[in-house]
């Protein structure tokens, strides 16, 4: 038998044979040629690039984390699922669904881009910025974050209410969203509706009513441009200026600031982005020391007050963490066709009194000059006065008041206990021109609601011209000509938006009122702070004591000099902070004139 040897093998099989092979070997050299390859390509652009790419993200202009940017969704509220992915508590006594906002990052402008730095990724705050950069986000960069304080910081007073006012029962004034009770328009002096006898002092809760209706809530803190406190300032310090101890009159004050600062919220800016509203003057909240015979209490004085940034209806022209809002008048329309039709009806009006003035003298003031005024009123014949005293007075109807401004081309508003006054803000609304006599009463008050160039809406005659050279009110008004007259009035009409509060319950569709403009101005200021920080600017020559001159600077310029109001903001050798007397005098004052409103 022989043996088959090699070569006996069919050739076709060896061909088979010899074809699978040379195969295998090709598919294995092209697999380690392309393992070869993306190992290569993983060690250039991972292992040497991961450094590179690294802050290349941390640069990017889009979100800083990859939840999306919040965008405005109207009708209906939809659950939130975007807050709920955000850490939250629900705001008290504010809607319980807060409209879901998502859209795209969208795209960041350029000159931010520039200006945001590797290390300026590590600010905080960056992300709320930048959401103002998302153009198609309605919202971006107008988000409020509303803090959830208990409720002893506010809705507790209300229940407490009778105990607001020693002399007033503020329960009804408390009504309808802190309205008050709705007024007759018996005489057809008001409009049918939108009108209330709304106190003078009830901006605490008028402005976090409104605040709950505003349209860029959001329960993430991150992307806010501002964080709202609802404490009812003017409120607490109310119930405890006549007969209680400093630390009464401090208690809730120290426990709010203890509360916030607690908050992560207030670890962002140190409170720089927070703001609250009280419907006071801003003396109620600034006692100089701790006597217990002093006035008010030390909340605008409190180390970490002074971060935050607080709305009043009269601040102090050498401090800078006030701000004047406009005081509350009867007039609070629910839609834009209100205001509108309100205006019209000014315009057409025939006013038959050159002048006049609704007010009391003050016979214990020295330097008051109402006793001129009311004099020069009496005197002239076409000067009307409406004199105020105790007992029953038609200063205390809001149709005898509103029914003279509105038959009178200039009103007079001299200062009253303080440096302001509510009836500048009624005589307007009336569309009637005020005359004031100090800058302290509106020009250096109301810079985010009122012109900077005063001389547009008002006339502006010096004190010193009424006291010491006996000048003639009516001369005065008679050298402006019929034509500068009807500008001005015009100007007086087109501000009334800006100038009153819109009910609470509703909301304005186009026009913005004195809530809008507060609170864009806010967003405005910490916006620019937080541009200053992440740019390095700082204003190491700011002068606090100069506050009223900054507000007067526009846009852009930093720098303040000697200005021709000076006169009338030197502070005493004594240091007390009101030119008019003492500020603890004023506050006091103020609240004595409320009782003679009462009486």
């Amino acid at each position: 038998m022989r043996r088959r040897t090699a070569s006996s093998v069919p050739s076709e099989q060896m061909e088979k044979g010899t074809g699978k092979n040379h195969n295998t070997r090709l598919c294995f050299l092209v697999s380690l040629s392309a393992f070869f390859w993306v190992v290569l390509l993983y060690f250039h652009f991972v292992v040497l690039g991961s450094s590179t790419v690294d802050e290349s993200v941390k640069l990017q202009p889009g979100p800083v984390n990859d939840e999306p940017f919040p965008t405005l969704v109207t009708g209906a509220h939809p659950i939130d699922t975007h807050l709920e992915t955000a850490p939250s508590r629900r705001i008290e006594n504010y809607p319980e669904s807060i409209p879901t906002h998502v859209t795209n990052s969208g795209h960041m402008n350029t000159d931010l881009e520039s200006r945001t730095s590797r290390e300026a990724g590590n600010y905080p705050f960056i992300r709320a910025l930048r959401t103002g950069e998302n153009k198609s986000d309605p919202c971006g960069g107008r988000y409020i974050y509303v803090h959830d304080l208990p409720s002893r910081f506010n809705e507790d007073m209300l229940k407490e209410c009778r105990s607001l006012s020693l002399w007033t029962n503020m329960c009804k004034f408390t009504t309808n969203a802190g309205l008050g009770p709705p007024l007759e328009n018996v005489e057809g002096v008001f409009s049918n509706t939108g009108w209330y006898a709304t106190n003078q002092f009830a901006v605490d809760v008028i402005f976090s009513n409104r605040m709950k209706q505003y349209e860029c809530l959001t329960r993430d803190s991150s992307i806010a441009s501002a964080i709202f406190v609802p404490f009812y300032a003017g409120f607490d310090i109310a119930r405890y200026l006549w007969g209680y101890n400093i630390s009464r009159r401090d208690a809730a004050s120290l426990q709010l600031v203890d509360w916030l600062m607690k908050r992560p919220e207030w670890g962002i800016m140190g409170g720089k982005d927070h703001f609250l509203v009280a419907g006071r003057i801003t003396w109620d909240f600034r006692r100089l020391t701790d006597e217990e015979t002093d006035w008010g209490n030390k909340l605008l004085f409190l180390p970490a007050a002074k971060n935050m940034s607080m709305l009043v209806v009269e601040s102090s022209p050498w401090n800078a963490n006030d701000f004047g809002i406009p005081y509350p008048t009867y007039f609070h329309p629910a839609k834009d066709a209100d205001v509108l039709i309100w205006q019209d009806r000014m315009r057409k009006l025939e006013r038959k009194w050159l002048f006049s003035f609704a007010g009391a003298p003050r016979p214990d003031n020295p330097k008051s000059i109402r006793g001129q005024i009311i004099d020069q009123c009496k005197k002239s014949k076409v000067g009307k006065l409406l004199e105020c005293d105790f007992g029953e007075s038609k200063c205390h109807s809001p149709s005898s008041i509103m029914q003279m401004f509105q038959s009178s081309l200039f009103c007079l508003q001299p200062q009253g206990d303080s440096y302001t006054r509510r009836s500048a803000f009624d005589s307007m609304l009336a569309g009637c021109i005020p005359v004031f006599f100090h800058p302290g009463s509106a020009y250096t008050q109301y810079t985010w609601h009122l012109p900077k160039n005063y001389t547009k809406y008002s006339v502006f005659i010096p004190e010193d011209d009424i006291r010491k050279r006996n000048v003639s009110i009516e001369e005065r008004l008679l050298q402006i000509s019929p034509e500068q007259v009807k500008i001005m009035r015009e100007e007086v009409i087109s501000l009334i938006p800006r100038l009153v509060y819109a009910d609470p319950r509703s909301k304005l569709e186009t026009l913005k009122d004195a809530f809008d403009v507060a609170v864009q101005a806010v967003i405005d200021k910490v916006t620019k702070l937080r541009k200053d920080i992440i740019e390095g600017i700082t204003d190491d020559n700011f002068i606090e004591e100069n506050s009223w001159k900054y507000d007067l600077l526009e846009e852009g310029q930093r720098e303040v000099g000697p200005h021709e109001w000076d006169p009338f903001f030197s502070k005493p050798k004594d240091g007390n902070a009101d030119s008019v007397d003492s500020s603890a005098e004023a506050g006091k004052n103020s609240w004595k004139n409320e009782h003679r409103d009462q009486s």
